[in-house]
Formats: structure tokens, sequence, C-alpha cells
């Protein structure tokens, strides 16, 4: 039987991580069609709420469910407010590690909310799961994913040259089409390769202490 994760929810001071739902799809079709989100991700554009869906039905539930990793949808603990996405993937059970990858909205920028979720993430990962290494991997040009990992404790390792895919848009395409927006396209980058051991975690302290919830499947089932 493959293993995975159990379906948690993780609370800190500020934010609550947990599965999505439904409710969730207008702000998760808004967040993912920032540009910041399009330039830096492999997300569809646009972004549909038929994207959202399927996300939140299906392609979500399913990286827990396959032992490929947790998907959390990060809210804020006041406002119940759609703030981010924290998503473990590539797990390898056999060697206790995972990448963690981390979308901030663009109304919750600023806040610390992508560290403070990774932070605690990170922490139940370790102490809860046992694990003994989470990765994460940012484009060369991505300073403010770099921050965040720099700010939960993680070490730079090195550099992955022509590694990924980011996409840029051109403003003569744009100039062309009398001020439309501007066609994306693809370019490829290096990866900064990012570890954070138990140690690391430790070493870099935290402000927002974590507690974990066992929260009730939600109903997954296709939408008619």
């Amino acid at each position: 039987m493959t293993p995975c994760f159990p379906d948690i929810s993780i609370s800190t001071e500020r934010l609550v991580l947990r599965p999505f739902e439904e409710a969730d799809v207008p702000a998760l079709t808004d967040m993912m069609n920032d540009e910041l989100v399009t330039a830096w991700s492999s997300v569809p554009h646009p972004y549909t709420r038929a994207d959202a869906r399927q996300w939140v039905h299906a392609a979500a539930p399913r990286e827990r469910t396959s032992g490929r990793g947790i998907v959390f949808a990060v809210s804020e603990l006041l406002t119940q407010r759609l703030v981010g996405i924290t998503h473990l993937r590539h797990t390898d059970w056999r060697i206790r590690t995972t990448e963690a990858g981390y979308v901030v909205a663009p109304w919750a920028r600023g806040e610390g909310y992508a560290a403070e979720a990774l932070q605690a993430v990170a922490r139940w990962l370790f102490a809860d799961q046992g694990f003994e290494r989470l990765e994460v991997r940012t484009a060369a040009g991505n300073t403010a994913s770099q921050q965040v990992a720099q700010k939960v404790g993680c070490i730079s390792e090195g550099v992955l040259r022509n590694a990924g895919i980011v996409r840029t848009r051109s403003d003569d395409w744009a100039a062309a089409q009398g001020g439309a927006d501007t066609e994306w396209s693809e370019i490829r980058t290096d990866l900064i390769v990012w570890g954070l051991l138990p140690e690391d975690l430790d070493d870099a302290g935290g402000e927002h202490p974590a507690t974990v919830e066992r929260t009730a499947a939600p109903d997954h089932r296709p939408l008619g």
C-alpha cells in the first residue's frame, strides 16, 4: 500500500492550512490569474473557474491520496479569506524527503504569510511525520520566493543550471496589438536549490507556533 500524508489542518496564530473547498474557487481563480503567479509557475493562463474546480476536487486531493505529497489552502484565521497555497510534492517515502512550493495571493503579500505557512508545515513534517529533509527550488530571478526560503531557515545548496522554465511578456507584442495585454512566452532559467533539515528549522526559531488537527475527508466527487 502506498503511504500518504494524513488529511489534516494546521493552525498558526494567523493562518489555517486546510484542504481546498468549493467555496475557494472564486478566490483561487483570481489568485492564479495574478501576473506574478503566471510568471513564476506553470499554471494554465488564463486560469478559469473550471481549472480551479479541477484543482479543488481532483488534482489537489489526488496529490495526497497518491502519496506524492499534500496541498494546503492557506486562509486567514480571523477572516477565513484564502491567501495562498502551500504544496508538498515529489515525496520520497523511503528517504523521507519532499519538495515544497508556495503561492501568495496578491491581496495578501507583504504579511509574511508564505514563511509562516511553510514553517508550520515544516515543523509538522519533521516532528509528526518523521521526515529528514525539505527542499525548495526557486527560479534564479524569483527573489521573493528566495526570501521566504531564507526566512524559514533553508540553506542555499547550489544551482541547477538551465533546469527550469518561467514565463515572460513581450512589450513589443503589446505595442503591435495597440496596447492589448502582452503575450506570455516561456524561457529557461537556472534553479536555486534550498535544503531544510530539522536542525536548520530549530536554529531559525519562529514566532508562530502551530497546532495540527485531523479533518474529516471532504467530498471530492466530480461536479456534475
